[in-house]
């Protein structure tokens, strides 16, 4: 027997009904019918007039999809108490140690500092126009933190000295080695801040340079994996990866301060990204630093938040509470009177311009309550993005001559 007529329900669709003798499964095994007009079933004419309709119902799910999400994920402003501008010098002093110790306080249940780091120094190399020194020492939470010490070739008994942050970037292999590329600088830092007369100290950061691979997950475990298991691991201590590294800063600028080859009375610290930002933390936390440079990543939180930036900056960056009492202004003003200098794009969409200004109209007030306005400079460069050009280190240099020398 033949095979009865095709009927098209779709078009570019046709469906072939089965007979016994077809050799194709029959409708006794698929249940299939046959339609007509007076079989009560599906005809071509109602199928076609269904399909219609269904292609048409992807559009009202679309859009009843959208209209939900539109009514349920409305934005919610999130900002830290309003961080009043201090009428008087003695108004801000009064502030200033309540900040602090509520900063400290965020950062969480660290391991109590020891007074002097136990320090070794692995080797010391000539390395042509420097003296390179590798050390390193016990943190007390179960890691050692390498560094290393980068001495001018001169005369003189001690040296003014740079503490130099290193930057993120998703670059973990790099981490101190920044100091010996132009990665992301346009000189290579460790041959130029030496040649200028600046002895030089960095470390390893978690999870970056010879501490890649150390973390919770083991030594096959690096990157942003091991940064996030890291940053989980500290958070059930009761502490953040972030306050963690900072931490470690101030354990090697405490060694520093020991050093016989230091100038105690002129230390800076400067980084760009992530570097910049533990420069104004450090900034604000230790009064032995003389004065600090910031490259990028002068982020106010809120502004952040509002930009739906947040991605712009890893797990690490994060400090549980903080808005809960203040922004970043509140951290910065913690420097004054002692000179710092910002530079920023605005294009770099870590750091929204809006937010920029925002800090700045707080800080150059308080930098005013001392007066010493012309130690707040922030440098906010057009058209430029998160980089470090030409003129933000010859800018950083100049500044570190005319501060250190």
């Amino acid at each position: 027997m033949k095979l009865r007529k095709d009927f098209v329900v779709t078009k570019g669709h046709k469906y072939s009904v089965p007979t016994k003798d077809s050799g194709l499964n029959t409708k006794d095994h698929y249940n299939y019918s046959v339609p007509t007009k007076d079989s009560g079933l599906r005809t071509q004419d109602s199928l076609a007039s269904e399909y219609r309709a269904i292609r048409r119902f992807p559009i009202l799910c679309l859009f009843l999809f959208f209209s939900a999400s539109s009514t349920l994920a409305q934005p919610v402003k999130v900002a830290a108490p309003e961080f009043p501008i201090p009428a008087t010098l003695a108004e801000w002093q009064a502030n200033r140690k309540a900040v602090r110790e509520t900063l400290v306080k965020l950062m969480g249940a660290l391991p109590a500092r020891p007074k002097s780091p136990n320090v070794t120094v692995e080797k010391r190399e000539d390395k042509g126009n420097y003296f390179e020194e590798r050390f390193s020492f016990d943190n007390g939470a179960g890691a050692i933190v390498p560094g290393v010490v980068l001495i001018p070739k001169g005369k003189l008994k001690t040296y003014p000295t740079i503490y130099y942050c290193h930057w993120h970037g998703g670059n973990y292999d790099l981490g101190k080695r920044e100091l010996f590329t132009t990665h992301h600088t346009p000189q290579i830092p460790a041959e130029a801040l030496t040649q200028m007369g600046f002895l030089v100290v960095a470390i390893d950061a978690y999870c970056f340079g010879e501490r890649s691979g150390r973390g919770p997950g083991g030594p096959d475990e690096k990157g942003g994996a091991e940064e996030l298991s890291t940053s989980k691991r500290e958070l059930w201590l009761g502490r953040s990866l972030w306050s963690m590294m900072v931490r470690d800063d101030q354990m090697a600028i405490d060694y520093l301060f020991t050093r016989p080859d230091v100038d105690v009375s002129r230390v800076a610290v400067t980084g760009i990204s992530m570097g910049a930002t533990r420069t104004w933390w450090l900034m604000a936390l230790d009064e032995r630093l003389k004065t600090g440079v910031a490259v990028g990543c002068m982020t106010r939180y809120e502004e952040l938040i509002a930009a739906q930036q947040l991605k712009a900056h890893g797990i690490y960056y994060f400090v549980p509470g903080m808005l809960n009492y203040f922004d970043t202004e509140a951290i910065i003003s913690l420097a004054a009177p002692r000179p710092m200098l910002f530079m920023t794009g605005d294009e770099d969409s870590g750091s929204p311009v809006e937010g920029i200004h925002h800090i700045e109209k707080v800080v150059r007030r308080v930098y005013q309550l001392y007066g010493a306005e012309s130690s707040f400079i922030n440098v906010i460069y057009p058209q430029t993005g998160h980089v470090y050009t030409e003129d933000m280190w010859d800018r950083m240099s100049k500044w570190m001559m005319t501060h250190l020398k």
